[in-house]
């Protein structure tokens, strides 16, 4: 079932006059909003700690803009494949663009790290098709297998490389990729495995991938943090930030902790100025995780 409704959602929606597609998923993102379900509440939740002063009816307010602002990633992303490049290129402004250009034409490779903001995959496309520059990311691999096959031919439709995030496996493909001047995009905000790198976010402990800082250390790479986006138009904005350096001196983990710790601080610095657009509905924070005992 799962499968089908999003092979309906990339069959369906593209083919939409445009106010029908934008008008139907803001009314499903109101209906799910008002129904209270657990990704609204966790979204809350996540919020509350973006903005620690919010009351409950800013909070209500703001996950209700999340979850449209969520429902306007999908709505974006079931479109982008019949979208022309011309379209794609109207419908992004990116500051802070020289970043990345200037380390890829230094031949060193680059890494862009990424929240869940905005629409990753409209970013993406703009990549391949304004920059025409290809690039390699990571999926995981999700079930059954034929949404993971779906999702990886709507990404490799776009122009995008995309390996099975199945442990390390993919790790020396990025390397090499990296080695070659190439360009590695991953969405890093979110890692709850054994290998994830503890970060101070928003005042608790959180974990985040090491792939990043790992990548940079070892291949030379330029660590480009990257945040996105809604403001209000049809244009999405990015901001690519300046490069997060490595360490001078240290131990491989104590590097990879402080280059991932200023990802985290990159990323915080986006989601704090638009929270509405941050779609975390899962738990981040270890303290979120750690089971509770009974009241007294």
């Amino acid at each position: 079932m799962t499968d089908g409704l999003y092979g309906l959602g990339w069959g369906a929606v593209k083919m939409l006059p445009e106010p029908a597609a934008e008008a139907l998923f803001r009314t499903l993102a109101d209906q799910v909003w008002k129904r209270r379900g657990k990704s609204v509440l966790r979204l809350e939740s996540n919020l509350a700690r973006v903005v620690p002063d919010a009351d409950a009816a800013r909070l209500a307010e703001l996950s209700k803009a999340g979850m449209r602002s969520y429902m306007r990633y999908w709505m974006e992303s079931f479109r982008l494949p019949t979208w022309t490049p011309q379209r794609i290129k109207a419908s992004i402004r990116v500051d802070g663009v020289h970043h990345l250009t200037d380390g890829l034409d230094s031949g060193r490779g680059v890494v862009l790290a990424l929240p869940h903001l905005g629409n990753w995959d409209l970013a993406g496309a703009w990549v391949t098709t304004d920059l025409k520059v290809p690039f390699t990311t990571v999926a995981e691999r999700l079930k059954p297998e034929s949404l993971y096959d779906r999702f990886v031919a709507y990404r490799q439709g776009l122009g995008m490389e995309v390996l099975p995030h199945t442990g390390g496996a993919a790790f020396g493909t990025l390397a090499r990729r990296l080695r070659s001047g190439g360009l590695v995009c991953l969405v890093a905000d979110r890692d709850l495995s054994a290998s994830g790198v503890e970060v101070t976010f928003f005042g608790d402990t959180a974990r985040m991938p090491a792939g990043p800082a790992l990548l940079a250390q070892q291949t030379g790479a330029l660590l480009l943090p990257v945040t996105l986006w809604y403001d209000g138009t049809p244009v999405m904005r990015a901001r690519v930030h300046p490069p997060v350096p490595v360490p001078g001196a240290g131990t491989r983990a104590e590097k990879t902790a402080s280059m991932t710790q200023a990802l985290a601080d990159a990323f915080a610095t986006g989601i704090a100025e638009h929270p509405e657009d941050w779609h975390m509905l899962q738990r981040l924070w270890l303290s979120d995780l750690e089971p509770r005992g009974e009241a007294p």
